[in-house]
């Protein structure tokens, strides 16, 4: 499961030159296209609540073998998505398309790493797939 937080629904639109101009759209595509055998579920929201609410249901209450984590800003914020994290049955890789070490400095804090399996970030929309082949190799 690929769950994406607040304002990821504007992939390929918004601040192209920190995102880039792909969609999330092509990315799931190409991904579904590269691992033919595997399921790869999809959710965006913008609502904290929300994105907890999924991945409950994803990893603790279903039977997904990961979850791959773009939780946007929520990512230096939210003490409520670390929590979730760490009741889930399944690992949870944190993802971040731009390299947040490179960008503000409240971006250089994450309140959820702790509770992550891994991270990776900087390597764009390819972060996806990095994230999804540490999932399948664990």
């Amino acid at each position: 499961m690929i769950i994406n937080g607040p304002n990821l629904n504007l992939l390929g639109q918004r601040e192209p030159g920190i995102y880039g101009s792909e969609t999330m759209e092509s990315c799931l595509k190409a991904l579904r296209e590269r691992y033919k055998d595997v399921v790869i579920d999809y959710y965006q929201s913008n609502v904290e609540g929300e994105l907890i609410n999924k991945m409950q249901e994803a990893g603790f209450y279903g039977d997904y073998k990961g979850i791959v984590l773009n939780a946007g800003a929520y990512t230096h914020t939210s003490v409520a998505l670390h929590d979730c994290i760490r009741s889930l049955r399944c690992p949870v890789v944190e993802v971040h398309i731009s390299n947040v070490h490179q960008r503000e400095a409240f971006r250089h804090q994450s309140m959820i790493s702790a509770a992550c399996k891994g991270v990776i970030c900087g390597f764009g929309l390819d972060s996806y797939r990095l994230a999804v082949e540490a999932l399948l190799a664990l």
